[in-house]
């Protein structure tokens, strides 16, 4: 399983939001390309970056300190946050992005969502969804900074985005998110096996070593983490070397 280091850009900034929500963040006195450089140096070959100002802002964005990271950043980027447009996508990718996130269009519009698969290929987009359980279990896709549900739940979406040729998927456990309480191992477990040609990255919750083996041990290709980075509860390197020696862990009951 991949380590995949995360960085929240705001205005230039690098922050972390709780659940998503634009009134709990915190910001954080370390300048993002250093970061992404530290994080290489350490061993991170990927890195997730999330402009939460286009997220926020829309068309309106200034999202210059986006490509700036984009251009300094020494590892392969993946990047999300306001992509409403395919000209969104394509100017990511020229601007030196190996794959573009898409969350939104993903849950709320799936047909244009494929459409890009078929012009970018599929190698070049992540599908971002962000779930919510209901009382049954059953996780539902949210858009626009969470405040819309999909109307199809997320397995619903997937069997449609899978047989369209989807390969990359990045799933957050809203209730999770920006928390450290550990990732939703089950959930994970059950998207690998339902869809076994999709690469599933694991987010949201991560907040220890032993939270990286639950997702390994689910079956993620990779796993997401920003937080517990950020707040000092261990390094890329600390987390490499973990999973390289921890015996490999049986799937969740």
């Amino acid at each position: 399983m991949q380590l995949i280091p995360a960085i929240d850009l705001l205005d230039g900034r690098c922050v972390r939001l709780r659940h998503g929500d634009f009134e709990q963040v915190t910001f954080y006195d370390v300048d993002p390309a250093e970061l992404a450089r530290a994080y290489h140096q350490d061993g991170a070959e990927w890195l997730h970056v999330v402009d939460l100002a286009a997220s926020r802002d829309g068309e309106s964005a200034d999202t210059r300190h986006l490509f700036e990271l984009l251009d300094k950043a020494p590892q392969q980027v993946q990047t999300g946050g306001g992509v409403r447009s395919a000209a969104d996508v394509e100017a990511r990718l020229n601007a030196g992005a190996a794959r573009v996130v898409v969350g939104s269009i993903c849950a709320l519009e799936p047909e244009r969502f494929v459409s890009w698969l078929e012009r970018f290929g599929p190698d070049r987009l992540v599908a971002a969804l962000d779930v919510r359980l209901d009382r049954s279990g059953i996780p539902w896709p949210h858009a626009h900074g969470w405040t819309q549900s999909a109307d199809r739940d997320l397995y619903d979406l997937l069997d449609e985005l899978s047989r369209r040729g989807l390969r990359h998927l990045l799933c957050t456990d809203i209730g999770r998110d920006g928390d450290m309480s550990g990732p939703n191992g089950l959930l994970y477990q059950l998207l690998v096996a339902r869809y076994p040609r999709i690469q599933l990255q694991a987010s949201g919750g991560i907040g220890s070593l032993e939270d990286l083996i639950m997702a390994r041990a689910s079956g993620a290709a990779g796993a997401i983490t920003g937080k517990a980075l950020l707040e000092g509860v261990f390094t890329v390197e600390q987390a490499i070397l973990y999973l390289e020696a921890a015996p490999w862990q049986a799937p969740i009951e």
